[in-house]
């Protein structure tokens, strides 16, 4: 019998345990987790670790689903630039569609998709208008003035205050 390199059903344990302890705890009052990698289906993940579960991220949220909301982040400019996904020769705004539809297929809800680094476009506009048609709130999150150096700027009113 061959071993498995990868204990998928012990990640889902501990990771669930160890996020809902922090949840649980006393150090904060809303903890935000940002997922590295491919939510759902991430081959990578399956064939590097022998035994990883391409769900298992997933699978995690759907074990902690009454207690979080999901907020999907996508960059303005890879929405102007049409820029694909490799491995499923999609652009990253139709990926972002197919995420809401694999999460709501999960019982998962969406709160929000916020566009990054915002610019005017119509390519832009008009993926906010399809999210939109779909009930899914959308946010515009500008550029940051003095990111990534200029602390005092990053933080006041001009920086993060201004979105």
């Amino acid at each position: 019998m061959r071993a498995i390199g990868f204990d998928s059903e012990k990640y889902l344990e501990e990771q669930s345990k160890y996020i809902l302890r922090r949840i649980n705890g006393k150090e904060c009052e809303r903890l935000y987790l940002e997922f590295g990698g491919k939510l759902v289906e991430d081959k990578h993940a399956a064939r590097v670790l022998p035994g990883f579960d391409e769900d298992g991220k997933i699978k995690v949220l759907a074990k902690l689903k009454d207690r979080m909301e999901i907020i999907i982040p996508i960059y303005a400019g890879d929405i102007i630039a049409n820029k694909t996904r490799a491995d499923y020769g999609i652009t990253y705004d139709l990926e972002v569609m197919r995420l809401i539809d694999a999460f709501r297929n999960r019982d998962l809800h969406i709160n929000s998709v916020v566009v990054t680094r915002y610019e005017d476009n119509p390519s832009v506009r008009q993926f906010i208008s399809k999210l939109e048609h779909r009930g899914i709130k959308t946010y515009k999150h500008h550029f940051t003035k003095g990111y990534p150096t200029d602390i005092d700027t990053i933080v006041s009113e001009e920086g993060y205050g201004a979105n």
